[in-house]
């Protein structure tokens, strides 16, 4: 019992960054939604940045600003140009002012212990780097769940994971600023900033942990299989894939079948990429 409330006390301490970026195509109801899902968090963040990237609406600027305005730990900051994922993330991680750092997605749903759970892991676990979670996949809300991305939990499992397919669930993860930087940051890099981040972390021998708990809601629509595939992310993924089977991320034999599995996925009609994420590669 004195543990238990000697960790309690120790948590309530844990300062965290929430970050989270913006699109023009976003929507203030999901925003709503996502902004408010971190904001009631057991244990609050004490710093929310939400990074624009690019133009947006007016309902969508009044609204974040009035979050601003009501929130003293939300802070916008527009950019005037749509740079893209990568490098909005790298300034957001230069920007964040704690070690702990909670990635969230402006569509998505995270369930009300998630920092909690992920601060109480670190506090057990001093070494750790990175602390991600399952999530389950929905569309339009949270009753319609599609599936659910269940991966690895402990390190070396992770890291043997990671040399054939995406070890973390991106909106899920929380990380410590520091070793983030120490691995070069987020780049830019289609489709794949969140994998390219994580083998540099893995080859710099970050320590990985995943909870085996739901800790997200991750909206989805037909979109989301179709940025999965064409010619444009396949030849990013590839380019990603050699640049780390030259530095030594990859044997030979994930790196082929790495290879091989996303020309196959990426250059299928999508329908049948429908079928294999939702029936294969989830559960």
């Amino acid at each position: 019992m004195y543990k238990k409330k000697n960790n309690q006390m120790n948590i309530n301490k844990m300062k965290y960054t929430v970050l989270s970026t913006v699109y023009e195509r976003d929507k203030v109801d999901w925003l709503k939604q996502s902004i408010d899902s971190m904001l009631q968090q057991t244990i609050q963040p004490s710093e929310y940045l939400l990074l624009v990237d690019g133009p947006v609406s007016s309902d969508i600027r009044n609204f974040l600003l009035s979050y601003k305005r009501k929130f003293k730990q939300v802070k916008v900051i527009f950019f005037e140009k749509n740079r893209g994922l990568g490098p909005t993330l790298k300034d957001g991680v230069e920007m964040a002012k704690y070690e702990y750092i909670a990635r969230m997605d402006s569509d998505d749903i995270a369930v009300k212990d998630r920092c909690e759970k992920q601060l109480l892991t670190f506090l057990m676990n001093p070494k750790l780097d990175i602390v991600g979670g399952n999530v389950a996949e929905f569309m339009e809300d949270i009753s319609h769940i599609c599936s659910y991305r269940i991966l690895p939990e402990s390190d070396p499992a992770i890291k043997k994971f990671a040399r054939r397919r995406n070890p973390f669930n991106h909106p899920s993860v929380m990380f410590k600023k520091n070793t983030i930087l120490k691995a070069g940051n987020y780049r830019e890099r289609h489709l794949c900033e969140d994998y390219d981040l994580w083998a540099r972390l893995i080859i710099n021998n970050a320590q990985c942990y995943n909870i085996q708990d739901f800790l997200l809601y991750m909206r989805i629509n037909e979109n989301f299989y179709k940025r999965r595939g064409g010619k444009k992310y396949l030849s990013s993924m590839l380019s990603l894939k050699k640049e780390f089977y030259d530095m030594g991320f990859y044997h030979f034999k994930d790196y082929f079948i790495s290879c091989i599995s996303h020309i196959m996925v990426c250059l299928i009609p999508n329908a049948m990429r429908h079928i294999i994420y939702t029936k294969i590669l989830r559960k």
